[in-house]
């Protein structure tokens, strides 16, 4: 992201600004993994996409004195020799004017005494409360310091209010930057699921697909994934969070893959389900090809002035008729979807945003009805979890299907930033017989 797209950025939320306000935003906390040692440090979403700055121990201020008159102010830590030493080079203040084009730069270890200076004679504090205890407690402490100082004609700030509603909002167009961002993560993701789908085979192990993913996103210039990937063979498949990722894979299963990467800080969210090995049974493919036909409609659908909820409704409308067939479920079928009898399957919604978060802010609108368009990126992910529980014809029981895509919505329909990830059934055999030849 270039400096102008930060600047961009923070003028939008200037906009939203009352004058005589002022905006803060903290870095993430370091989260510690056991005793001394942390986990591999992820940044707040939103503090990134003002900044682009990947430490912690950080705050942005943006000061709106006026319509015509605002400014802005970075908290960061000081680049000590003692830094230096232990865990390398931080920006400090005076490359932190340079780099992130921010108006002061101070330590951040005086932010307790130096804060409350910047909200004196503010009348509205923008402060996202509750999001982190450190925080809340650095913002009251100034804002107590104010109030003692009352007798020096000082006035304290009257409103406190959360920044996070209008942030939501701008964070769901994405501009060209983030599309290409986002269309990166795709691209390595889809890679990924190619590699893992390449060596999948019988008595294999789940994380040993996990560590093939992981390998392509190092190889492609992407450190993270965006969330845990679920690696679910067999009946794990019906599990929608399963991350354990530790059984062997036996022929005759299949494989749920749902594994992104994250680039650049955006996000990637792409399943697959593949056969152990290589070859689907009639039931599943039968399971399979409903999900396929899914995705697909959905596809076809999804452009500007459609809503998620209209989208949904046509294709659960597909999705229950082919499960009449299949007598999984038995009924009239607009009384099966006004009763929404498909949930004991498809118990998720088909699409959420993505974005900087793998499940992205903005709001959906009531009950989905939220108009799409162009810039808006989501995902599209139709699935079918039948367990072994289930009161269904017994061949379809154990069986879990998702296929997931990304997409922008564009002027004319949609892009798909992860399509060339092998789909169709007969696609996926060849695919699968090919990659195993020696």
């Amino acid at each position: 992201m270039t400096d102008k797209e930060f600047l961009r950025r923070r003028q939008a939320l200037l906009s939203y600004m009352a004058p005589s306000s002022v905006v803060l935003i903290f870095a993430a906390p370091i989260v510690i993994r056991s005793h001394t040692s942390t986990y591999p440090y992820r940044q707040n979403s939103d503090f990134w996409y003002f900044t682009g700055f990947n430490e912690s121990e950080a705050a942005l201020l943006l000061i709106k004195i006026s319509c015509n008159n605002d400014y802005s102010v970075l908290f960061n830590r000081r680049n000590s020799l003692q830094n230096q030493i232990w865990c390398g080079n931080y920006l400090g203040q005076k490359d932190a004017l340079k780099t992130l084009s921010v108006n002061y730069a101070l330590p951040w270890d005086c932010i307790n005494d130096e804060l409350y200076h910047f909200l004196q004679n503010i009348t509205i504090v923008y402060h996202a409360q509750g999001q982190y205890d450190f925080a809340d407690r650095i913002v009251l402490h100034a804002l107590n310091q104010i109030r003692h100082q009352s007798l020096t004609h000082t006035t304290s700030p009257i409103t406190l209010l959360d920044w996070r509603p209008w942030v939501r909002e701008l964070r769901l167009l994405k501009s060209q930057e983030e599309q290409r961002a986002l269309r990166e993560a795709g691209r390595i993701s889809a890679l990924a699921h190619q590699s893992a789908i390449k060596i999948a085979r019988p008595d294999m192990y789940e994380y040993q697909l996990e560590g093939e993913i992981q390998r392509t996103f190092h190889d492609n210039g992407a450190r993270f994934p965006a969330y845990n990937t679920i690696i679910a063979s067999g009946e794990n498949a019906c599990i929608l969070h399963y991350t354990n990722n530790d059984q062997r894979m036996y022929a005759g299963q299949l494989v749920l893959i749902d594994a992104g990467c994250e680039f650049k800080g955006y996000a990637a969210d792409v399943t697959r389900t593949v056969p152990v090995n290589g070859t689907f049974s009639t039931p599943q493919r039968a399971i399979y090809n409903i999900v396929l036909d899914a995705i697909t409609l959905g596809l076809k659908l999804y452009r500007p002035g459609t809503t998620i909820y209209s989208v949904t409704q046509a294709v659960v409308r597909m999705m229950v008729k082919r499960l009449i067939q299949l007598n999984i479920i038995q009924g009239d079928l607009d009384t099966l979807i006004s009763t929404n009898a498909i949930h004991p399957f498809f118990m998720h919604k088909l699409s959420h945003w993505i974005g900087l978060d793998v499940h992205d802010v903005g709001g959906y609108g009531e009950n989905d009805h939220r108009v799409l368009k162009p810039g808006m990126t989501l995902t599209i992910e139709p699935g079918l979890y039948i367990s072994k529980r289930s009161h269904v014809p017994k061949e379809y029981r154990g069986i879990g299907v998702r296929i997931e895509d990304d997409i922008l919505i564009t002027k004319d329909g949609n892009e798909n930033f992860t399509a060339s990830v092998v789909k169709e059934t007969n696609a996926i055999e060849h695919f699968m017989m090919t990659a195993n030849i020696p």
